[in-house]
């Protein structure tokens, strides 16, 4: 009998290595995930079925996303973001949270994937009422610092950075904005609750986007548009990506129930139950 609770403390005490193991095969799933469906997403978004026939794209054409360097950065952050919200999930599974401090991190990467949907929102209304104009239009640098010709008209010196500097400017902005929302509830809510609602948010703040962003990209292939699909398509991949990410957290709490299940009776009076927000996440 001592040698089998032994063995039982022996088990035990691996549950925090396994539950890291999880956490680690959820975030490669999430990336398989995306993988799998890039290319058939870049094909349904410029498949042949817009007007201008230029910018259709074929399966060669799609697969060579996967050679591109920024690809693989996008895929890296959404990956990150994904095992960092999984931080909270695993304290609370291994029964070991001090204080709020961990609950910073997943307040911190939903107010950027929240302020990252603002933004692509925004701007795929954008795309869609001003075309191509939208990336000008977007420009505060040439709004407030235009110069003008002899003619009083403003001249057209658009290069492109001004656009990119007010695109990171409003992610800024609306990540300090609800990073302050999501602070407030990490301050009244338990950690359980905290990822369920976080979760909740991101998932119909992806909705929401998708909603958005679809359409517009759908008048904007109608268009001889050049640039403003790839406004849009840049919504419909966020949105995507980051409803597959709300499913991680739930995900990991089905291992960890699993994981239980399959843990020795020894162990049941040891209080190691999987935590109560588990199966509602």
């Amino acid at each position: 009998m001592s040698r089998f609770h032994w063995h039982g403390v022996q088990y035990f005490g691996s549950i925090p290595k396994t539950m890291k193991r999880w956490a680690v095969l959820t975030v490669l799933l999430y990336g398989l995930a995306l993988v799998l469906l890039t290319v058939p997403v870049v094909m349904a978004a410029f498949g042949n079925w817009g007007i201008n026939k230029d910018s259709n794209t074929g399966l060669s054409d799609a697969i060579k996303i996967y050679s591109v360097w920024g690809y693989w950065l996008w895929l890296a952050i959404m990956m990150a973001g994904q095992a960092l919200l999984l931080l909270l999930p695993i304290n609370l599974a291994e029964r070991r949270l001090p204080a709020r401090r961990p609950l910073k991190t997943p307040v911190i990467v939903s107010a950027f994937l929240l302020a990252n949907f603002c933004f692509a929102g925004i701007f795929s209304i954008l795309c869609a009422i001003f075309t191509d104009k939208a990336f000008e239009y977007y420009d505060l640098f040439a709004i407030f610092f235009a110069r003008t010709n002899q003619n009083g008209q403003a001249s057209g010196n658009y290069s492109g950075w001004g656009a990119l500097w007010t695109m990171i400017l409003t992610v800024l902005i609306f990540w300090v904005f609800w990073g302050v929302v999501f602070n407030r509830f990490a301050k009244t809510d338990d950690p359980g609750s905290l990822v369920k609602r976080l979760m909740h948010w991101l998932l119909r703040g992806s909705i929401l986007e998708l909603l958005v962003a679809v359409p517009s990209h759908v008048v904007a292939r109608r268009r001889d548009d050049c640039c403003a699909p790839a406004g849009t398509f840049w919504g419909i991949a966020t949105g995507i990506s980051v409803m597959l990410l709300c499913f991680g957290p739930g995900v990991f709490f089905l291992f960890v129930e699993r994981f239980q299940r399959l843990q020795p009776k020894v162990q049941d009076g040891g209080g190691n139950s999987a935590p109560s927000g588990a199966k509602s996440v």
